[in-house]
């Protein structure tokens, strides 16, 4: 495994908040039922997990939570940051906004780049759904860590090698818990959470319809 390359962005505002986007409403929403649901938030040490982001039109830029957001209730604009370039081997990208992106960036831009019908992203973070989906739904390899261009390149060959477009889950076998979805909005991408959520038993997961 290569020496690991140190995660690096730019902000090519000047920290100037980012304009209003159309999703943001529904990003708030479906982040409440999430933190309602603990698969994102604030852990026992203080430490952030999960983050949420939308493609922005047609491109691959997109829209994605800001670091150290994941135990805030509602976001505002100052809590989005917007990525508009990004080089996956450089472990590099560039955005607009008045707060750093989350280091996953990275591997939301391998998701919108496999996927041209992907256009809004959950990772969340949860041991019983992570262990029960290591052996049924496609993973990344142990041997890569999250936050890194190996993760990038791990999520792509997903896309080339398994079901996962059609699946629209995959688990980060490296980054305990971390498991991730997507869909053509919050709807879908959360939905697939619900239908795979029952497997570990836990009546939390009944909180929320699938649609």
């Amino acid at each position: 495994m290569s020496e690991k390359i140190k995660f690096r962005c730019e902000s090519r505002s000047g920290g100037t908040q980012i304009a209003p986007f159309d999703a943001l409403t529904d990003l708030n929403t479906y982040r409440r039922r999430l933190l309602q649901l603990q698969l994102i938030g604030v852990d026992s040490n203080g430490i952030g997990f999960g983050n949420l982001s939308v493609r922005s039109g047609t491109t691959n830029n997109f829209y994605i939570t800001g670091s150290a957001t994941a135990g805030i209730s509602e976001l505002t604009l100052a809590d989005c940051a917007k990525v508009v370039a990004y080089d996956f081997q450089r472990n590099w990208l560039q955005y607009e906004g008045s707060i750093t992106p989350s280091s996953e960036s990275l591997t939301h831009a391998a998701v919108y780049e496999s996927d041209t019908k992907a256009r809004s992203i959950i990772h969340c973070h949860d041991s019983n759904l992570w262990r029960a989906l290591l052996n049924e739904a496609p993973a990344t390899s142990a041997t890569v860590e999250y936050g890194t261009p190996e993760m990038a390149d791990e999520v792509m060959r997903l896309f080339k090698n398994t079901d996962v477009k059609t699946r629209r889950i995959l688990v980060m076998t490296g980054h305990e818990g971390g498991v991730i979805t997507f869909g053509r909005d919050f709807e879908e991408a959360f939905a697939v959470l619900i239908r795979e959520g029952p497997g570990n038993g836990r009546a939390r997961w009944k909180a929320f319809p699938a649609n």
